[in-house]
Parts: structure tokens; C-alpha cells; sequence
């Protein structure tokens, strides 16, 4: 099994601080001055379409920029895996339909937001299995906005149980968008990777208390999710949607 990859987003500023943190790099299109920095120094990096800091701040992305900037950059150096263009408070119907446009040769994740429905997250992972998607991602959404509260946790173990087998196995890899926080890494079993800039935006009050920002970003990195989702339910939504007939 590939170990669990922690990104780290940026901007980790100043670049020296960033060389001293990345292994994995997270670059959002929002902010993609430090590109080349993370193709030059970080172990590998995969790219944010900067949805989330647009919506906080009511702007609009162009998404179509957004795909000629990921194949440059895939062109320079091989990314991880793209965060397809979404709309976090829009539906399944908002979402799928940024979906038809992404180019088949680049390796693009959607987002399944937690508000949406859990058929579009089974569907999602069985395009994975297929060879459509890298993989996919959870975004914390609508009234389960806020990561790791009780009703997050709530949805995230009713989304779970429907896509994983009897043992916890998730169908495809999947990566958790903010959920970097020790307390959630430890109990999002299944997960293949997840990302925060919490290095970038707390790693100067770490300072403070005599701790440098690899120092924290090494604390966050030994927190490691189990191998396997721990099941609440019995029964999986992907596996009855596989096994149906077409």
C-alpha cells in the first residue's frame, strides 16, 4: 500500500521556510507564485483549482485558464493529481457539469462536496476504478462546512460506509480537502492523502514556542489515517452499484 501523502498548501512564505517544509506540495491556482519553487524542491505536488479561497472571497475562477495553467504545469513536471473545477455550494447537476469539459490526458480529482448526494460519490469512485479520475476528493460543504464537528463526522461516516466493502476498503484513492488536523487524520481511515495550509498560515506562532515550521509540519506528518475505514453500517452503496446490471 502507498504510504499516506500529506499536503502541504501554500503560499509558505518565505521560500526558504517553504524548502524547509515541502514533501508534498499543494499549489492552488488562486495563489501560483511559488509553481516553480514546489517543482523544484518538494518530492512531488499536485495543483487546487482555488475554488474554495474564490468563494470566501467572492471572486470567480476561470477555469479554463485554470486547465492550460495545470497542463503547463504537468508539461514541466509530472503533478499528482488536479482538483477539477467545482462549485462548492452548487449540486450534483452544478458539479457534473464541470466535469465534461476536463481533458482526458490530465490527471484530474473531482470533488464530491458533503452536502451533495452519496450516489454521486459512488459514481464518482466507480469512474475512478474505470481510469476516468486520479481520484476523488472530499470537500467539507454546506452544513457540513466545518471539519471534524459532530454532524461532519456524522456524514462522513454515512458516506463512507456506502462506498467501502465489508472490511473498510475504499474502491479507489481518496483525498480529504482541509482535513490535516491530527485530531481528523487519525480516524479518516482509507484515505490515500488529504491537504491544509495550516503550515502556511500558523507557522510563524509555532516560532514562538520555539518550534521551526519543519518541526510542525513533521508533527502533522505523523499523524497517519488507519488503513481501512472503520465501519458504522453493514453494506455498500459502490458494491450494489457495481455489481448492477448496466
Amino acid at each position: 500500500m502507498n504510504p499516506f501523502a500529506h499536503y502541504h498548501g501554500g503560499p509558505i512564505t518565505p521560500n526558504a521556510v517553504a524548502r524547509q517544509v515541502w514533501g508534498c506540495a499543494f499549489v492552488s491556482f488562486a495563489y501560483p507564485q511559488q509553481t516553480a519553487l514546489a517543482q523544484e524542491c518538494a518530492t512531488s505536488y499536485a495543483l487546487d483549482n482555488g475554488a474554495f479561497s474564490a468563494w470566501t472571497q467572492g471572486r470567480v475562477i476561470d477555469f479554463a485558464a485554470f486547465a492550460s495553467w495545470v497542463r503547463k504545469c504537468h508539461t514541466e513536471r509530472p503533478v499528482d493529481f488536479a482538483i477539477v473545477p467545482d462549485v462548492i455550494d452548487g449540486d450534483d447537476a452544478d458539479n457534473d457539469a464541470l466535469l465534461c469539459g476536463w481533458p482526458d490526458d490530465l490527471p484530474g480529482a473531482p470533488v464530491w462536496h458533503l452536502h451533495e448526494t452519496v450516489d454521486r460519490l459512488a459514481r464518482l469512485c466507480a469512474e475512478t476504478v474505470a481510469g476516468r479520475w486520479e481520484r476523488v476528493c472530499f470537500g467539507s460543504s454546506g452544513e457540513y462546512a466545518t471539519p471534524g464537528n459532530a454532524a461532519w463526522w456524522t456524514r462522513m461516516g454515512d458516506a463512507m460506509d456506502a462506498i467501502c466493502d465489508v472490511d473498510g476498503n475504499p474502491p479507489c484513492r481518496l483525498h480529504g480537502l482541509r482535513m490535516l488536523d491530527p485530531a481528523i487524520l487519525v480516524r479518516l481511515g482509507g484515505f490515500a492523502s488529504a491537504d491544509s495550509t495550516n503550515v502556511a498560515r500558523n507557522h510563524n506562532r509555532q516560532s514562538k514556542r520555539r518550534e521551526g515550521p519543519s518541526d510542525f509540519a513533521r508533527y502533522i506528518e505523523r499523524h497517519v489515517p488507519p488503513e481501512r475505514w472503520q465501519r458504522q453500517r453493514q453494506g455498500s452503496l459502490f458494491a450494489a452499484n457495481a455489481a448492477a446490471p448496466r
